[in-house]
């Protein structure tokens, strides 16, 4: 498997001007979540800069309990992913409810997590950093080079580390499927 990094994107377009935020739809929690999806997969490398930032400063100030947290984290995820995989129930609702699935991993961790200690750590330096990117990615509107982009990932052409991660959650297999019932259309 071929894995691409997604370039940077302007700064100017990660953060325009508020003509290109506005609330989404919570009534329609499909159009939402493609939107989060898009945008995640279209400014990930932007997501990474920040949250690298963000886990910098707090890195520096507490070393150990961030690498703990960290390293708690990708344990927590990898797990619930493979019982998501094992248990249909957990896979249903991993697939259905992605942001509870994620809210779930995120206090399974906070409780080991808080075992240790590194509570605030965690808080600053995991949480926050993916609680701005998910607030962005809700808000930002989506542009036309997106949306090429989003369907060049979804259809395999780029394989991204977002995208792996999307994929982990199931959260591409929907637009993949639209995608080629689309072109099989335009082919008729």
């Amino acid at each position: 498997m071929d894995v691409n990094i997604a370039p940077l994107r302007a700064w100017d377009d990660f953060f325009p001007g508020s003509d290109r935020f506005a609330r989404p739809d919570f009534r329609d929690i499909s159009k939402w979540n493609n939107r989060v999806v898009s945008n995640l997969l279209y400014y990930q490398t932007n997501y990474l800069v920040v949250a690298a930032m963000m886990i910098s400063v707090v890195g520096f100030l507490s070393p150990f309990n961030m690498i703990l947290g960290g390293i708690v984290v990708v344990l927590v995820f990898t797990g619930f992913v493979w019982a998501a995989h094992n248990k249909e129930i957990l896979r249903r609702m991993k697939k259905q409810y992605p942001t509870t699935f994620v809210m779930v991993v995120m206090l399974a961790s906070y409780f080991l997590i808080s075992m240790f200690g590194g509570v605030m750590v965690f808080v600053f330096g995991i949480t926050f950093p993916l609680l701005l990117m998910f607030i962005h990615a809700s808000l930002r509107l989506r542009n036309l080079k997106n949306k090429l982009e989003n369907k060049m990932e979804g259809i395999g052409l780029k394989r991204t580390p977002m995208g792996i991660v999307l994929d982990a959650l199931e959260q591409q297999e929907e637009n993949i499927s639209k995608f080629t019932d689309y072109i099989s259309k335009v082919k008729e």
